[in-house]
């Protein structure tokens, strides 16, 4: 169980006003809704970026929203991917592992697994800002895995991609969360996206939930 309560925050032109909410702890929830209706901002808070007091966030009997940022371990693939260009593929997965204090002989065991299973072997010494847009999204998820994270956030972790690497990104996605028996957030407006990896949808209108759709096996 992972449920959310109390997700209420003003911002100057619109207000989040969630009383309640429930994310799989198993699977994938999609969240959707137009440009403005507060997706990111749901991120950001949820990821401890932004306060927002009375939050409460049940996530397999721990609250989360009573954690610090690094507490929560939650793992992120942002839109952008947001590598760092002067650092190699390696540097930049090792730059959160050690972010996580995690051991080098552990850090060694995850590169490693990632990076097999993630086919990115080959360019891990490769600069950044050489590599192509699917390479650097393979580098961005691994990046977001080696810290074994609680939950992974996907933000538009396709969008990037032109429509041929698309679908075997979605399904490379879809392999490791099975692997890695990790539940995932993802934002998306790709319906394609919805339908190879989502098991319950939730639609966001205007800082509300406004439909969400029920739960379903992708």
């Amino acid at each position: 169980m992972s449920l959310i309560k109390n997700l209420n925050k003003k911002y100057s032109d619109f207000s989040l006003s969630i009383d309640q909410w429930e994310i799989l702890d198993s699977g994938v929830t999609a969240l959707m809704g137009p440009s403005g209706s507060g997706k990111t901002s749901i991120l950001r808070v949820l990821l401890g970026l932004e306060p927002c007091p009375g939050l409460t966030w049940n996530f397999l009997g721990t609250d989360l929203a009573a954690l610090s940022p690094p507490e929560r371990k939650i793992g992120i693939v942002f839109q952008g991917y947001e590598l760092f260009p002067h650092l190699t593929a390696e540097q930049n997965i090792l730059f959160a592992a050690q972010a996580r204090h995690i051991s080098s002989s552990e850090q060694k065991i995850r590169l490693e697994s990632l990076s097999e299973r993630l086919q990115i072997e080959k360019i891990l010494k490769k600069s950044a800002a050489v590599l192509s847009g699917g390479e650097k999204q393979r580098v961005a998820i691994a990046r977001a895995l080696i810290g074994s994270p609680r939950i992974l956030f996907l933000d538009e972790p396709f969008s990037a991609l032109d429509e041929t690497l698309r679908q075997k990104a979605r399904l490379l996605v879809k392999q490791v969360l099975a692997e890695e028996k990790l539940p995932a957030l993802m934002i998306t407006h790709d319906e394609r996206d919805i339908e190879v990896l989502a098991n319950k949808i939730t639609y966001l209108d205007d800082g509300r939930i406004n439909m969400p759709v029920g739960n379903f096996q992708a």
